[in-house]
């Protein structure tokens, strides 16, 4: 498995979480990089993008509370998640994808990890 994601868990409303993502090559330097989640019973929703350039791309439901982040040299993605509330509950998983595909909608088009729980209780 190339991209492996740990970090999640149960908070209750108004916690944060990290979410990290090792991917295994540094091949995955190039490629633009994110992340998505699935809520049960929900389809797939980009939440933000880590372009090569630097660029990031948050959800509008995310925007402010969510920070994205990308160390190359230790071949790490992150995601801050602060002032967590119940509709953030979602299995997140991190991609890469080429810079073509990098938009929130089509960012889990390319290689993905095998997601991590990310429950907020009320």
């Amino acid at each position: 498995v190339d991209l492996v994601e740990s970090g999640g868990g149960s908070v209750q409303a108004g916690g944060s979480l990290i979410l990290s993502c090792t991917y295994a090559t540094y091949t995955y330097s190039t490629y633009c990089m994110g992340w998505f989640r699935q809520a049960p019973g929900k389809e797939r929703t980009g939440v933000a993008t880590f372009r090569a350039d630097g660029t990031t791309t948050y959800a509008t439901s995310v925007k402010g509370r969510f920070a994205i982040s990308r160390d190359n040299a230790k071949k790490t993605l992150s995601l801050q998640m602060n002032a967590l509330n119940p509709d953030d509950t979602a299995t997140y998983f991190c991609a890469a994808v080429s810079a073509k595909q990098c938009t929130l909608g089509d960012i889990f088009l390319g290689y993905r990890g095998q997601g991590t729980q990310v429950t907020v209780s009320s």
